[in-house]
């Protein structure tokens, strides 16, 4: 259980901040910012939940928030080869392959792609398109953190497989792919 009383804590005022195992980085740490990443295409997604009257997207975006937050615990608790010994969430198979579950069922009702699409339409498929993109960001960011300390390789994986079910979750928001605005390559401007 978590128990948050005190939210300032004035530990942070000299650029570092603890992670999961307790030991303290510095805030430009590579660990710090893929979180950070993270964080904010979680909180993209709440805008975009906050929004949505469609109660099966809702609960499929919360359920997305969810792992997310676990995926976060992931990038900050260092991983231990051990998993008897580890006790933080960790991101695994079976969350890569729910999300591949809801990509290929959400698709299935979607029109045909002809063109590339331009991230808008309704209001709620661009919330999702802003948290796709910066989804993409995280999963660098979550790349080149990779090229400095040994983590759960899942969690790349994860972050490209979101990426994906975000694109076709916010066509589905685009009333099936109907209302998606079609690039028009070269198209002349005013």
């Amino acid at each position: 259980m978590v128990v948050l009383n005190k939210i300032y804590t004035r530990s942070g005022d000299d650029g570092e901040t603890g992670i999961g195992d307790g030991s303290r980085v510095s805030k430009l740490d590579a660990r710090i910012i893929a979180g950070g990443s993270v964080d904010e295409t979680n909180s993209l997604l709440g805008v975009a939940a906050a929004s949505c009257s469609d109660v099966a997207i809702k609960e499929l975006i919360e359920a997305i928030q969810q792992r997310l937050f676990d995926l976060g615990a992931d990038i900050t608790v260092p991983w231990i080869a051990d998993a008897s010994e580890d006790r933080c969430p960790r991101i695994a198979k079976r969350h890569i392959d729910w999300l591949e579950q809801q990509i290929d069922r959400i698709n299935a009702d979607l029109s045909a792609l002809t063109s590339f699409i331009l991230p808008g339409g309704t209001a709620l498929a661009a919330a999702v398109h802003v948290a796709r993109s910066v989804c993409r960001r995280a999963e660098v960011d979550v790349i080149r953190l990779q090229q400095e300390l040994t983590i759960n390789p899942m969690i790349a994986v994860f972050m490209n497989r979101l990426s994906d079910l975000l694109f076709v979750l916010a066509r589905s928001c685009n009333d099936s792919g109907k209302a998606d605005v079609l690039w028009q390559p070269d198209k002349a401007t005013p």
